[in-house]
């Protein structure tokens, strides 16, 4: 039997955050003060201008919780841990992996496989209820992501696996706009913009990488894995390339597949977003409340995982993903098994 501790996630801007004995005491402006015992966290995420005490700070890192920094559109910031788990003979290992231009394409062309695998099964689950013209658009976009499949199993360098993927990711997304029934008053979505995202489905689809890549950067530290050191994405000062590289297989089925229901659903609507000078669009705090909700039932969702024989639930699946991939890279396994869906 597994225990799935909860994540905290406060949003609250002027919130703050106090240890209290064993507890934390979260203290909001114009709300009553709200206290939750500290064994059941397992992380906390904050949002945007929420403050938190030197004592809280301290004994989070003492028991190895984690904290996580979001900006209120949902980028990623920082985090801080305890002191660094796992066991120097795996980092070791990692780094030797990463110098083998062999080990390192092999590992890489795993990551682009899960991605564009449950990119064509995202796109193939769509066309099922998918008017007769639009399932046949689909469809043909899952015959041309089969064949980058194919060719990425032979990809001869990262440069080219590299390009298979972002061919991939294109052919998805241009699918992926056909799924899409927004709500009246949210603009259609036309490609992926990012940095920032410029409309409302783009700021979705930011705000949940952002959280999938929380997850993954926690299991990769989690299993004493390196996740600055990948071998899709490239080596530079404060890139976590490995927890990038994890997260490639994860972002369809986790992300994606939420933004579509949340919006096709008309969970979220015009007022759930707010476009900002210069033109960059984020959700409003209401709107990140109802994503966050939908989050956590998101987290404890299971899935099949085929590698295992059993279902894992998805706040599981990268600890899983990660510990196979530390055991490949320990020689414990011929090959990297991504986790893809059927």
């Amino acid at each position: 039997m597994t225990e799935l501790l909860n994540t905290l996630y406060v949003q609250t801007q002027g919130a703050s955050l106090h240890l209290d004995h064993d507890s934390l005491k979260v203290v909001a402006p114009d709300s009553p003060k709200r206290t939750l015992p500290l064994r059941r966290l397992d992380s906390i995420v904050v949002y945007g201008h929420v403050a938190m005490s030197a004592e809280l700070l301290a004994r989070c890192a003492d028991d190895g919780r984690s904290i996580v920094w979001m900006s209120l559109s949902g980028r990623f910031l920082g985090r801080v841990d305890g002191p660094v788990r796992g066991n120097v003979l795996l980092r070791h290992a990692q780094h030797l992996a990463h110098a083998s231009p062999e080990a390192r394409l092999k590992i890489a062309r795993c990551c682009v496989a899960g991605k564009l695998q449950n990119s064509r099964q995202v796109l193939l689950r769509g066309a099922r209820d998918a008017l007769p013209e639009l399932q046949q658009t689909l469809r043909c976009k899952c015959e041309d992501v089969e064949e980058l499949l194919k060719r990425a199993d032979q990809a001869a360098d990262l440069e080219e696996l590299m390009g298979l993927e972002g061919q991939g990711a294109r052919l998805y997304f241009e699918g992926l706009s056909g799924l899409l029934r927004t709500p009246p008053g949210v603009a259609p979505f036309i490609n992926r913009t990012r940095r920032p995202p410029t409309d409302p489905v783009n700021a979705l689809l930011s705000f949940l990488y952002g959280l999938t890549r929380s997850l993954v950067h926690g299991a990769a530290e989690q299993v004493g894995l390196d996740p600055y050191l990948g071998f899709l994405h490239g080596l530079r000062p404060g890139k976590p390339a490995l927890a990038l590289d994890l997260m490639e297989e994860f972002r369809p089925i986790l992300a994606d597949r939420l933004a579509l229901s949340l919006l096709n659903r008309k969970q979220l609507r015009p007022e759930h977003f707010e476009t900002l000078p210069g033109g960059a669009v984020q959700l409003t705090e209401d709107g990140r409340r109802i994503v966050l909700v939908e989050w956590q039932g998101w987290k404890s969702r299971e899935w099949a995982h085929r590698l295992l024989g059993r279902k894992v639930a998805t706040s599981l699946l990268p600890v899983v993903q990660a510990r196979l991939l530390a055991r490949y890279i320990r020689g414990e396994l011929p090959a990297y098994v991504p986790w893809t869906v059927s």
